[in-house]
Formats: structure tokens, sequence, C-alpha cells
């Protein structure tokens, strides 16, 4: 297990607004971290990606942008990367999904060794959603955990808030409670469904 003084968050996210419900709840969490932690935040909103464009059997060379290398830099420095998204249609939202989609293009470049740098790292999801059955998030969920399994990461599960109008998930007293003590769940290896004992 990473001891606290060795840890590193990289909190992304992937709200299309600023200063948004996810935003707040995954600040409250963060909150809690020892003080000696490391924390970088990313505003995908405010460091955008181009859609990703799957080049991983044309040939030729991954050429980066500023934006993406920033990212990709971020990502490998970090113990643990919470995705804090929005709930939208059921899943992550589309700066999120981008987020993930250059993922793709990094297991492809051979001197990166991203498959094999993420195993052993924990992925964290924070949301908030308009619903307040926290059920309809399972797409989340699952999205989250099955890209954990495939980079062999752990995964510390998400926390669920209820908010839709700013500032709303103020008033949900449960998530709040929650948020206190998010970042010291077990962070099980994650599995797919197929995998599990």
């Amino acid at each position: 297990m990473t001891t606290d003084a060795a840890r590193s968050f990289l909190f992304v996210l992937g709200s299309s607004r600023p200063d948004g419900n996810t935003e707040i709840l995954a600040r409250e969490a963060a909150a809690q971290l020892p003080a000696g932690v490391p924390q970088t935040w990313v505003d995908l909103a405010r460091l955008p990606l181009p859609d990703f464009q799957d080049g991983r059997h044309e040939g030729g060379a991954w050429t980066p942008d500023e934006n993406e290398l920033a990212l990709r830099q971020a990502t490998l420095e970090a113990t643990d990367i919470v995705l804090a998204s929005p709930l939208y249609w059921y899943t992550v939202s589309a700066h999120t999904k981008r987020y993930l989609d250059y993922w793709s293009g990094w297991l492809a470049v051979p001197e990166l060794d991203f498959k094999q740098r993420m195993a052993g790292r924990t992925l964290w999801g924070v949301t908030a959603m308009a619903e307040y059955d926290e059920a309809v998030a399972d797409g989340l969920a699952t999205t989250l955990t099955n890209t954990a399994a495939y980079l062999r990461m752990h995964f510390g599960g998400v926390l669920l808030g209820n908010g839709s109008r700013p500032g709303q998930v103020r008033d949900d007293a449960r998530a709040m409670v929650r948020a206190k003590t998010f970042f010291e769940r077990e962070t099980p290896l994650a599995r797919f469904p197929n995998e599990q004992p």
C-alpha cells in the first residue's frame, strides 16, 4: 500500500462549467487529505483536447500538442487519479471521455510504457447528478471500474452527490459526510466482471 508521504493526487475536472457541483464535492473530499500530499488540479474545459484521432494502426510518429503533453505528464506523475465528472447521460462527460480516449493513444507509444506505469496506481471517481437514485450512476462506475481493471489499477470507488442547480450539492448532507472519509477507503485491485472471485 502507498503511504501518504509517497502519494500524489491528480484531480481531473470534466465539467462543462466552472465551480460546478462535482468540483465542489471533489474539493470537499480533497480538503481531507493530509497537508503533505501533493494535489494537482486540471480543468479539461480550460485545457482542451481536440477529438481523439485513433492512428494506432496507421504507422507514423505520434505528435502530441502542448495540452496533451501537460495532461500526459500530470497523469504519469500521479499515484492517484481522480476523475471528477458530472453524470451526463448516465456516464462520464464528453470532456472526461475524450481524456480517457487519449489514454488509448498513450498506450500505443512504446517508450511511455503507459500500461505498465499505470498498473498499481489508484483510480477514483467523483460525480454529482440530478437524480437521487444512485443506481443511475452505475454506467459511470462501470466505465471507471473497467478502465482501472484493464490497466491493473486499484479502484477507490465513486463519491456520489446530488446537485443540479449551482452549489446544490452542498445541501446533500450524505454526500458531504462521505466526502470526509472518501480517500480513506480501501482500494482493491480493479477486476472485470468475469474476473470476480
